[in-house]
């Protein structure tokens, strides 16, 4: 047998709950129809990316010459597109951002990934708050790191008496993710202040630094009047913002994002050093470079969110009536709805009766709810509201 490194084949081998549902649902398209399918497990955009997005690549493309058009940018990527973004930060955030504090990388994946190698070592502590992403373990124990998942209140936002307690010596960085994959909150300047508040008394407890990484990949897809995502960097000094046009473009198989270091950020020159040094050594540099020009092109361009809102707004509304528990998320596009019996897992296997594929809260760190992602084509939801209503009646009737 051959011999490998025993953990990444582990990670090979076992594909997370997201993927191994989604799998199973092409699978599944592919044996009855793949209108038959009501696949809910992925945050896959199902609307299409803004005309600037191709109008973009078809005129570089044109305009372009062929050397330069695909040929390596710098490692950290191309310095006019690090300008234009930063310039459009500063225009929106009134942050002082420059070219020399972004980092282009392959989506937000990469950009948390090189966050966390760069400003943890081994055996040093991440923490983040359930429900979270489930890749941020991964992430997390790949740079040597242990993640340590706080509970959330009832509305899903931070415990900051769990965090007075959790947070230690070793403690090197805290994750959030606001809007949230996948509870939908977002994260107000009220709490933002909150933990900034901790995190800059536990850092002169422990005389250490401890950073703040955002996961952002959701900033712009918030649907309710007032409801605002603050910028994380204005109110704290030791904050990453890691960001990818996944989502606001529609573009998630392009892979393009970036980290922003805060220049307000003691000593922020070491941090982006160590930001570069880390992309060198997972061999995340040169993010690709006709979609960083893409990306410049279509700097504060979104697709058309209002299609989520309105999806999120039916579904919502169609499972509340039917019984199901429902936490009314703010932004991003996901459900987190109380399953109908403890076992969630048990539960998505039921709902498969019905052709129904939704995520377990399980690896999210909640246990008894799931993720029903609403990225999908309305009539998507119109047709598969009927399943959830009999499903709902199956457990109200205790039948089988």
């Amino acid at each position: 047998m051959k011999t490998v490194n025993a953990k990444m084949r582990e990670l090979g081998e076992k594909r997370s709950v997201i993927r191994e549902i989604f799998e199973y649902a092409k699978k599944r398209s592919a044996e009855i129809g793949a209108e038959n399918v009501f696949d809910f497990s992925i945050g896959n955009p199902s609307v299409p990316a803004p005309d600037c997005v191709n109008e973009a690549i078809e005129r570089i493309v044109r305009e372009t010459p062929s050397v330069l058009l695909h040929g390596y940018t710098s490692a950290q990527g191309d310095a006019g597109v690090r300008k234009t973004i930063a310039d459009y930060l500063n225009d929106n955030f009134g942050t002082s951002l420059t070219a020399d504090n972004l980092y282009m990388t392959c989506g937000a994946a990469a950009a948390l990934t090189i966050s966390m190698h760069a400003v943890a070592k081994a055996g040093e502590e991440i923490i983040t708050f359930a429900p979270y992403f489930t890749e941020y373990k991964v992430f997390a124990e790949g740079a040597g790191c242990t993640l340590t998942a706080l509970p959330s209140d009832e509305k899903l936002l931070p415990d900051f008496g769990a965090l007075e307690k959790a947070i230690s010596a070793k403690t090197r960085a805290v994750v959030i993710n606001s809007p949230n994959n996948p509870g939908g909150m977002v994260y107000g300047e009220d709490v933002l202040r909150k933990l900034a508040a901790v995190l800059e008394e536990k850092q002169k407890e422990y005389g250490t630094d401890i950073y703040l990484i955002a996961d952002e990949p959701y900033r712009e897809l918030v649907y309710d009047a007032g409801t605002v995502v603050p910028y994380v960097m204005n109110y704290y000094k030791n904050t990453l913002v890691c960001y990818s046009w996944s989502k606001s473009l529609s573009i998630p198989g392009e892979r393009i994002g970036y980290i922003a270091v805060n220049p307000a950020m003691e000593d922020w020159q070491i941090v982006y050093a160590a930001v570069c040094g880390a992309g060198r050594s997972l061999g995340y540099v040169c993010a690709p470079a006709l979609l960083q020009r893409v990306v410049a092109a279509c700097i504060g361009m979104t697709s058309d969110i209002s299609v989520y809102k309105a999806n999120r707004d039916l579904f919502y509304d169609a499972l509340v009536s039917y019984g199901y528990d429902v936490i009314h998320p703010d932004g991003a596009f996901y459900l987190f709805v109380k399953a109908l019996e403890e076992d969630a897992y048990a539960f998505c296997e039921r709902a498969k009766k019905y052709e129904l594929l939704l995520v377990p809260g399980d690896d999210f760190g909640v246990k008894g709810y799931v993720r029903i992602a609403y990225c999908v084509a309305p009539d998507t939801i119109r047709r598969a509201l009927p399943a959830f209503e009999k499903l709902a009646k199956e457990y109200r009737d205790g039948t089988k």
